[in-house]
């Protein structure tokens, strides 16, 4: 299950453009309970709070918890790293490190830039990353990020967009282990392969941006998460599911 951008707050009640994000993020997971579709683990990817507060992190745990599954998490440009790592180290939840399933590796990258809503990554997590695929057993690796590393389609985000997007698709594309790199940031759904490997973003929790933009704008699309399969082939399917509307 890949759910993101959540921009929660220390206070339940607590809005971001109109939206109550604590109430619309367990909507999300009600309604991911709800469905018959199994998960494995669930990949967050960025932007859990929105407050600066140690509080939020605390009403993400509280949240997500009762599920009883691995909660595999990486920083966005609205996270405290060290607040963020000190409340999502312990199981079930782990901070940008490594996850084996099976055939699967799953490794979390960090993008954030401090006081920068672009991402960037460091060559040190680079060299990290490049290192964790190339020692691993398994066959297929999927990478979390915040930061998309195509451009979306929105001359606004994408200047927000990874800075060293080409680096890091030549890092990920070089073992010929990687299946897929999914990331949050841009509150709408994308999807595209690039040299074989699947480009996916998925849509808040929350409120959505407009597609296609050139000026930032939001639209009137629901709460959203995503069903992703990965299959012993090294096959990737996803399904995008959207809250229904009231």
């Amino acid at each position: 299950m890949h759910v993101t951008d959540p921009h929660l707050f220390a206070e339940p009640g607590g809005r971001l453009r109109g939206t109550v994000t604590h109430s619309s993020l367990r909507d999300v997971l009600a309604h991911f309970t709800a469905s018959d579709w199994p998960a494995d683990f669930i990949a967050m990817t960025g932007d859990v709070i929105q407050d600066n507060s140690r509080a939020a992190y605390d009403r993400f745990r509280d949240l997500i918890e009762p599920l009883g599954l691995p909660v595999f998490c990486v920083p966005g440009n609205h996270d405290v790293r060290k607040l963020m790592c000190a409340a999502l180290s312990a199981s079930p939840f782990q901070y940008c490190g490594t996850l084996r399933r099976d055939h699967w590796l799953v490794v979390g990258v960090d993008s954030c830039v401090r006081d920068h809503a672009g991402g960037y990554i460091e060559d040190s997590e680079l060299r990290r990353l490049e290192k964790t695929i190339a020692d691993t057993a398994a066959k297929h690796v999927l990478v979390c990020l915040h930061h998309p590393p195509l451009p979306v389609g929105s001359k606004w985000l994408d200047t927000v967009g990874l800075g060293n997007a080409e680096e890091f698709l030549r890092s990920i594309g070089q073992s010929g282990k990687v299946r897929a790199a999914i990331f949050g940031h841009v509150h709408q759904a994308f999807d595209k392969l690039h040299n074989s490997i699947h480009i996916i973003g998925t849509p808040s929790t929350c409120r959505q941006f407009k597609t296609g933009s050139d000026d930032f704008a939001l639209d009137d699309n629901p709460p959203a998460y995503r069903r992703i399969s990965l299959h012993p082939d090294g096959c990737v399917q996803s399904e995008l599911v959207w809250l229904p509307t009231v």
